[in-house]
C-alpha cells in the first residue's frame, strides 16, 4: 500500500533495519519475504508524521492476526556505545538514544513526535503444521498471506497503512541442535522487582523469563546450586541465591537438601529447558576461592543461617576440599535418581588464563574425581586448557576460535562479550543487526555445539557492586558497551524483548533452516550455497556486511528447502 498521507509517511522495512529518531529513514521499503512453518517471522513497519499526534493507534488485519503480536521500538540511551579499540562496522560510535526495547502497545495508543522516524515491531509466530491444520487451515503448497497494518490517530482519523506478504512455504522449521545458553541473574530479578529471593513471585519471575528465554532458542539454563560467582568484586557479595539447603551439624558433618532443586527441574520441564548448567563451584578468573555457600547451623542454641564458605576459602584447603567431598556424590545421587544424567553439565571456573593453569587444573581434579562422567564447559580463549585436557568441551570467545578449529576440536562452543568488538559477530546497541545475524551461519558452517553468553539480565554495576536501572544504564555503569550486559528489559509481569534478542533468534532460525536443507541435499550442498558469490569464504572474521546479503541468502534457502519438499 502506498505512503498515502502527505502529512504521516509508512514504510515497511526488514527486521535488520535500526531506525534512529534523529536521522533521515534511507532504507528501501521491504514489503514481502518468506518463512517456514513453526517459524517466527519479524518486519518493521516505519511511520512519521509531520505534527504531534497524541493517541496513534494500530490495527492488524490477516489471517495471520491470531498469531501476530505488534510492538513499539522505544530508545534507549547509550553513554558508552564502543570501546576506543572497536572497529568501524558499526552504525554510531556517539552516546545517545538507540533503538532497543520493544514495548507493548497501549490501549490508549502512542504518542507520535513530529518529524521524527520510529518503527514498530510486527512479529509473526507460525504455528507448527499439525496446528495450523488444527485450526482449520492447509499447509499444502506455498501459502501467501497478506498483513495489512493501519494507522489510526485521533479521534479515529485514518493516517496511512502498509501491506506485507509472508509466503509460508511447506515445511517446517525443525527443532534446534544446538545447544544454548544465556546466564540468567536471579538476584537481578529480586532486587529490581523488589522481591524475596525463591519466594512465590521469584518463582513465577523466572518461569516467565525461562520461558521468553526458550521461545528465543535457548535451551540450557544456569542452575545456581549455590550463589553463582560471577561478576563479583573481590570479597564482594551478591546476594543468596542458592537452590541446595545445607546444614553443618554439631558433629561438624554436612546434610543437604533439594527440594528447591526438584521444583527448578520441574519448571525447567515446563518450560522447554533441556540442559541444566550447573554454577561454578569456584571463583571467577583463576578458581582461587570458594563461591559463597550459605549453611543452617547451631548458634547460640538456635538454629541459624549463616555463610560458611567465600572469598576467605582457599579453593583447595581441607575446609573446601571436605565439604566438596560429602556434597558432590550427594549431588551426583540426585541427578541419577532423577534420571538427569545427559543432561547436566558442570563449570571449574569462569575465564580461565594460563597465568591460573594451575590453580584450574588443582580445582578441576577435586570435582573429576567424583564427576568425572559428567561433561565440563568453559568460557576461555587460550587453547592450553584444552590441550592439556582440562576443559574436554572448550567454548572459545568467536575472536580467539581459529586455534581451536585449527586442531579440529570436535565439541566446540563458543561465545562473545564486551572485548569482542573488532571483526566477528556481536550485538551492540551501535552494531548493525547484521552483525547480530551472521553467526547463525557461522555456527553452521563450523558445526559449533553450543553458543554461550554472560548477560541474558546483567542489571548491576560491574562487578556487582550496585543495581541499576537497565532503562536508564545500558553499559553496567560505563564498564561495558551498551547490549552487552543484558538482552532482555524488566517489564511489569516478566521480561520485554529488545530487538538484538529478537535479531539473534533469527540467526537461530538461519542455522536451524540450513541443518533442515542439509537433510534433503547434504551439507557440501549447503556449504556451497553459503559460500556462493563472496569473494572469499565465509569465517568468523569474513562475512557479508550486507543485510540484504542475509535476507537474500535466507530465501535461495527457503527456496531450495521448498524445491526438495516438492512444493
Amino acid at each position: 500500500m502506498a505512503e498515502n498521507h502527505s502529512q504521516f509517511q509508512t514504510r515497511c522495512v526488514s527486521s535488520l533495519v535500526k531506525v534512529f529518531a534523529d536521522e533521515a529513514l534511507t532504507e528501501a521499503s521491504w514489503n514481502r519475504g518468506t518463512a517456514l512453518w513453526a517459524e517466527t517471522f519479524a518486519f518493521q513497519v516505519a511511520y512519521r508524521s509531520e505534527a504531534l499526534v497524541y493517541s496513534l493507534k494500530v490495527e492488524v488485519s490477516s489471517e495471520l492476526a491470531p498469531w501476530t503480536t505488534v510492538r513499539s521500538v522505544g530508545l534507549a540511551p547509550s553513554e558508552l556505545p564502543t570501546f576506543a579499540h572497536s572497529d568501524d562496522y558499526v552504525l554510531r560510535k556517539t552516546p545517545g538514544l538507540y533503538p532497543d526495547p520493544l514495548y507493548p502497545l497501549s490501549n490508549n495508543g502512542m504518542r507520535v513526535y513530529p518529524g521524527q522516524w520510529r518503527t514498530l515491531w510486527v512479529t509473526v509466530d507460525l504455528p507448527s503444521k499439525e496446528a495450523w491444520a488444527a485450526a482449520g487451515g492447509s499447509s499444502e503448497g506455498v501459502r501467501s498471506f497478506t498483513l495489512d497494518i493501519q494507522f489510526k490517530g485521533d479521534e479515529g482519523a485514518e493516517l496511512g497503512s502498509q501491506r506485507f506478504v509472508l509466503d509460508v512455504l511447506p515445511a517446517e522449521l525443525p527443532q534446534q541442535k544446538l545447544i544454548h545458553t544465556e546466564w540468567m541473574h536471579y538476584d537481578c530479578l529480586a532486587t529490581y522487582y523488589n522481591i524475596e529471593i525463591f519466594g512465590e513471585k521469584h518463582w513465577e519471575l523466572i518461569e516467565r523469563y525461562a520461558g521468553n528465554a526458550v521461545r528465543h532458542g535457548m535451551n540450557m539454563l544456569l542452575t545456581p546450586l549455590f550463589t553463582p560467582p560471577l561478576d563479583t568484586a573481590v570479597g564482594g557479595e551478591r546476594p543468596t541465591v542458592q537452590l541446595v539447603d545445607v546444614e553443618l551439624t554439631a558433629e561438624g558433618e554436612y546434610r543437604f537438601g533439594f527440594d528447591r532443586l526438584v521444583r527448578w527441574v520441574e519448571m525447567c520441564d515446563r518450560v522447554g529447558i533441556r540442559y541444566l548448567e550447573f554454577s561454578h563451584l569456584f571463583t571467577q578468573w583463576g578458581a582461587r576461592h570458594a563461591p559463597k555457600i550459605v549453611a543452617t547451623a547451631a548458634e547460640g542454641g538456635e538454629q541459624r543461617q549463616k555463610r560458611i564458605f567465600g572469598w576467605e576459602t582457599e579453593a583447595t584447603g581441607e575446609p573446601y576440599r571436605r565439604f566438596l567431598s560429602r556434597f558432590l556424590p550427594a549431588l551426583d545421587a540426585f541427578i541419577r535418581a532423577h534420571n538427569l544424567e545427559h543432561r547436566c553439565y558442570f563449570h571449574i571456573s569462569d575465564e580461565p588464563n594460563l597465568t591460573q593453569l594451575e590453580d584450574y587444573r588443582s580445582a578441576g581434579a577435586i570435582l573429576k574425581e567424583h564427576l568425572g562422567a559428567y561433561p565440563f564447559i568453559e568460557a576461555l580463549s587460550d587453547y592450553g586448557f584444552y590441550e592439556q585436557g582440562l576443559v574436554p568441551v572448550p567454548i572459545p570467545a568467536n575472536d580467539h576460535i581459529d586455534s581451536f578449529l585449527d586442531n579440529g576440536v570436535s565439541e566446540l562452543w563458543t561465545y562473545y562479550c564486551c572485548g569482542q568488538s573488532v571483526d566477528v559477530s556481536n550485538r551492540f546497541f551501535n552494531m548493525p543487526s547484521a552483525r547480530n545475524r551472521i553467526l547463525g551461519y557461522q555456527l553452521y558452517k563450523y558445526g559449533i555445539k553450543g553458543f554461550l553468553h554472560w548477560g541474558y539480565n546483567f542489571w548491576n554495576t560491574q562487578n556487582s557492586r550496585e543495581a541499576i536501572d537497565p532503562y536508564r544504564v545500558t553499559d553496567a555503569g560505563g564498564a561495558f558497551p551498551s547490549g552487552d550486559a543484558f538482552a532482555v528489559y524488566p517489564g511489569t509481569d516478566g521480561p520485554l524483548d529488545s530487538i538484538r534478542w529478537e535479531v539473534f533468534r533469527e540467526a537461530l532460525q538461519d542455522l536451524r533452516a540450513c541443518e533442515l536443507l542439509e537433510s534433503l541435499s547434504g551439507r557440501e550442498r549447503v556449504l556451497e550455497l553459503l559460500d556462493k558469490g563472496l569473494p572469499e569464504p565465509l569465517t568468523f572474521r569474513h562475512y557479508p556486511r550486507e543485510a540484504s546479503w542475509l535476507l537474500t541468502k535466507r530465501a535461495e534457502i527457503n527456496e531450495r528447502i521448498a524445491k526438495l519438499s516438492g512444493a
